[in-house]
């Protein structure tokens, strides 16, 4: 599994349309798959960041975070941009960071870019195992994507 920034080097171009559509709206939003104790999957909106290189979110106390402390196992998706269809997946294993500096870092540049705290939240790091990145050549319904894939070493 790789950090952001492992990612980051061994992709810049992959990265960069990442990082554009993660913080399309300011704030990084995604939707974070998780997999409850029954196996099934269980999606959320999430504000994922990247900060010193580590690709990074605070959960708050909801069946998420105890998903991912059970099993770390994660699929991370970008919202969809409003006038195209672009894609940014990125999948891999989720663990929490128990680090009081971390979470300060991590919370000052969520609330910098407009994420609302009640500081109940835990960080997590998002460790990437593979990364898809789909371009839509126009605008809604175009078809087919260019679709680019990273995977970690």
């Amino acid at each position: 599994m790789a950090t952001w920034s492992e990612f980051e080097t061994d992709a810049p171009d992959i990265a960069a349309a990442g990082k554009e559509l993660l913080y399309q709206f300011g704030v990084g939003l995604a939707f974070l798959a998780t997999l409850r104790k029954d196996g099934a999957p269980r999606l959320h909106p999430v504000c994922p960041t990247v900060v010193d290189g580590h690709l990074y979110a605070l959960i708050g106390p909801t069946p998420k975070r105890a998903d991912l402390r059970r099993d770390g196992r994660y699929a991370l998706h970008t919202f969809p941009p409003a006038d195209v269809d672009d894609e940014f997946l990125v999948m891999g294993r989720a663990t929490f960071i128990d680090s009081d500096a971390i979470a300060d870092k991590v919370r000052a540049d969520l609330v910098g870019r407009g994420m609302t705290t009640i500081n109940d939240e835990l960080p997590f790091e998002f460790r990437i195992e593979s990364v898809m990145h789909a371009k839509y050549p126009g605008g809604h319904g175009t078809w087919p994507p260019k679709y680019s894939i990273w995977k970690s070493r």
